[in-house]
């Protein structure tokens, strides 16, 4: 079986765009072969900034013949469904034959397509492939018609095997393919030719071309570290950076360079900042103090004076580029040590959205709700709204307007020189966090009162507005925030109930969002909440309904409903969501969560998650996965009981009317499990609640064992019938086991 090679030899690929590159050519190459009848044993992509490289090996010589016949119209049908089968089919009426079908006779097309050469093929597919390449951008050049990303030079296109290399004849736009590739633009001159893959790789490397992109990063990775070791420095990992880097050369040349003494004073991070994002530089700190004081730079090839002209030109461009830097930094500790405030004034003129204010009236949102939010994490009211007030003054910045990625963290440096705490000054960097589900969160309670202020106010303002995610749309992160949130509430074991915390605050954004229009009862009963203290109002008047519309076994009365409180619901379950998402992730069910927030107080998220843990762990038991059986055996039979008798069985059951062993230890075993469960579940012990309940497996499947649910005795029956139902009183108390699959 012969291999292919392909390599497209174009002007410089950008370094983003190389390795979809490579994977979009192994796709369309392999999936047309694949289709045209070929099949292959294995294949390679790669990239470089001149050429894309598509290795497959073990492919068939030439495509199977194909014998297809298909059934067509009866004999007699109308002349247009005829012509119809005979054009889908490519044949003539003569070539169809008549055969004898239980319906009467019908035509038949015999379809035969003989094998074809791979050669063939190969030319169709890879002539496809070039002239409708997914490139993110791409140019036409010359005369010609042909679109690539750069000016494509030359297809190489050869079938290799024991007898030599054969080229699949193509032509594309002019381009002719053939067998000859190019090496290094200035270190290598001439075509060379090439017998296989092997052979194409090595010869490459002979002139100076890396052709695998994890090994040109290796190689930069290697001798950066070693130079840095040398000088008794460490390179700032950035793998990000490498990949890129590896992107832009073919022939990596590692060169360490000097940061001038002006520039050392500097944040580390906006050094590292400027050099990444302006020239590509990696960081070279000294381990000792953590400062950044040199530099790496790749170039793309040797030079006579071991590349002293190549760094001496960018150390003078790094300058002028540091010398920016050091004038923004400057300039910005002034304004932070007289105390920030014309940042803060300045962030009234910046709009955070058109329905939701500026950024200041943002601020003083987040301030207020921090101030809420800091004694259930822990922190001091004062030092979380103080913090809260600065976190985003950063943003008037000329360094940040720079580097916005330097945002928070520009914000620490500045608090610091303003002379303000030091939890005002780690909150500033961290209340942005968590970013991601990688990402670490905030431990410090400051920090973490205003972090949660800061999502919570993204969310109900959105909200508000009804400027929700839809399917994979979410232009504001609103699920990036919830998630945070629910990070931020867990990993601090916070108590918050968030729902009647997202109420307050809605109606803090509502009344500040001047196109937003509050509407019926809702608005009247926000105007008599102000009109008293607008907290103490606002939990006398909605609390309790609030709850109850929390509560899934309640259904809301329709005639009450008001916009503010179903777009709470909507939130509240949007939460919901976000954190299924994030215990399924650690292991517990859909069905699991599920069956928890349908309990109530499901708006304390650290409760919620508690319930759920103690209901994984006691469903991997063989006493909680078989109990489960039970409740939906006892829940059944009690369902279907009721509906049929148009009676509810919850009056109790009295042991005098038992008459069964099993019965009477049933009556037994749930007096102990409401004795243990009760206490339990008041003290939030949901392992021993849980427990207590997966004890009742045993007398379950007894008495359903020995026990005949619907006696003859109606007193009896009646009597069996709510025992069941304090079976299932027991366990709902729990969690909603309905929810569990497999349990109805």
């Amino acid at each position: 079986m012969p291999d292919l090679l392909i390599e497209l030899f174009s002007e410089e690929i950008p370094a983003r765009m190389q390795k979809r590159a490579s994977e979009d050519l192994q796709k369309l190459i392999t999936d047309g072969l694949v289709e045209a009848g070929l099949t292959y044993a294995g294949v390679a992509a790669f990239a470089t900034p001149r050429r894309l490289t598509l290795s497959v090996e073990g492919l068939t010589s030439e495509s199977k013949a194909v014998r297809e016949e298909r059934r067509g119209p009866k004999v007699g049908a109308p002349d247009k469904a005829i012509e119809g089968f005979l054009r889908g089919a490519g044949l003539a009426r003569e070539d169809l034959e008549i055969r004898d079908d239980k319906k009467g006779q019908v035509y038949f097309a015999v379809i035969e397509k003989p094998g074809r050469k791979a050669a063939e093929i190969i030319a169709e597919v890879l002539e496809a492939t070039i002239s409708n390449f997914p490139w993110p951008k791409s140019m036409r050049w010359g005369t010609g018609t042909l679109k690539w990303v750069r000016p494509l030079h030359s297809i190489l296109c050869i079938l290799c095997d024991e007898g030599g290399a054969e080229v699949v004849p193509l032509d594309i736009d002019g381009i002719t393919s053939g067998n000859t590739t190019q090496g290094h633009r200035f270190m290598a001159k001439g075509a060379i030719s090439v017998l296989s893959f092997d052979d194409y790789e090595a010869k490459l490397k002979r002139a100076y071309v890396v052709l695998r992109a994890d090994e040109r990063a290796e190689m930069i990775w290697h001798d950066a570290t070693n130079q840095a070791f040398a000088a008794g420095l460490e390179v700032v990992e950035d793998r990000g950076l490498l990949a890129e880097v590896a992107g832009l050369v073919e022939w990596p040349v590692v060169l360490l360079g000097r940061i001038d003494d002006a520039f050392l004073g500097l944040p580390p991070e906006v050094l590292q900042t400027s050099m990444k994002e302006h020239q590509k530089f990696f960081s070279v700190k000294n381990p000792k103090t953590g400062r950044i004081e040199r530099f790496v730079t790749v170039a793309n090839m040797e030079t006579a004076d071991n590349g002293a002209t190549i760094l001496a030109g960018n150390q003078k461009v790094l300058s002028a580029r540091l010398a920016d830097a050091k004038f923004f930094w400057e300039n910005d500790l002034r304004v932070a040590k007289a105390g920030m405030d014309p940042w803060l004034d300045s962030l009234g003129n910046v709009t955070f959205h058109n329905k939701l204010g500026s950024q200041k009236d943002r601020i003083e949102r987040i301030a207020a709700l921090a101030r809420e939010i800091a004694p259930s994490v822990g922190a001091d009211p004062d030092l979380a709204a103080q913090a809260a007030k600065v976190a985003k003054a950063d943003l008037s910045s000329e360094m940040v307007y720079e580097f916005p990625e330097l945002q928070g963290l520009m914000g620490r440096y500045y608090a610091e020189a303003a002379g303000l705490p030091a939890e005002v000054a780690a909150a500033c960097e961290e209340h942005y966090s968590p970013l991601g589900p990688s990402d670490d969160v905030p431990t410090a309670p400051v920090s973490v009162a205003v972090a949660l202020a800061d999502k919570i106010d993204t969310l109900t303002g959105f909200w508000a507005i009804d400027e929700k995610p839809t399917g994979s749309k979410d232009p504001f992160a609103l699920r990036r925030a919830a998630l945070g949130a629910i990070r931020l509430v867990l990993e601090s074991a916070a108590r918050i109930n968030v729902g009647p915390l997202l109420l307050k605050h809605y109606v803090e954004v509502t009344r500040k969002a001047a196109t937003m229009k509050k509407v019926g009862r809702f608005e009247e009963a926000v105007k008599a909440a102000e009109a008293a203290d607008i907290h103490t109002g606002l939990d006398s008047v909605f609390h309790d309904r609030l709850r109850k519309w929390f509560n899934p076994h309640q259904e809301p009365d329709e005639d009450e409903v008001q916009i503010g409180f179903s777009r709470l619901l909507n939130l509240l379950s949007f939460f919901h969501d976000r954190l299924k998402v994030f215990l399924k992730d650690k292991g517990i069910r859909h069905d699991i969560i599920d069956a928890c927030i349908a309990m109530p107080g499901n708006d304390d998220l650290t409760l919620l998650v508690k319930r759920a843990e103690a209901l994984a762990e006691t469903l991997a038991t063989d006493d909680g996965e078989n109990l489960i059986q039970g409740f939906k055996r006892a829940n059944n039979i009690l369902t279907q009981a009721e509906e049929k008798d148009g009676v509810e069985y919850s009056y109790g059951a009295d042991l005098k009317y038992a008459e069964e062993p099993a019965e009477k230890a049933l009556f037994a075993a749930l007096d102990a499990a409401d004795a243990k469960i009760g206490p339990a579940m008041e003290a939030e012990d949901f392992s021993t609640a849980m427990t207590a309940m997966a004890a009742l497996r045993g007398p379950i499947d007894q008495f359903f064992t020995d026990v005949q649910v619907n006696a003859e005795s109606q007193v009896v029956r009646r009597n069996r019938l709510n025992l069941l139902s304090r079976i299932r009183k027991i366990c709902m108390s729990v969690a909603d086991l309905t929810k569990i699959e497999g349990s109805s």
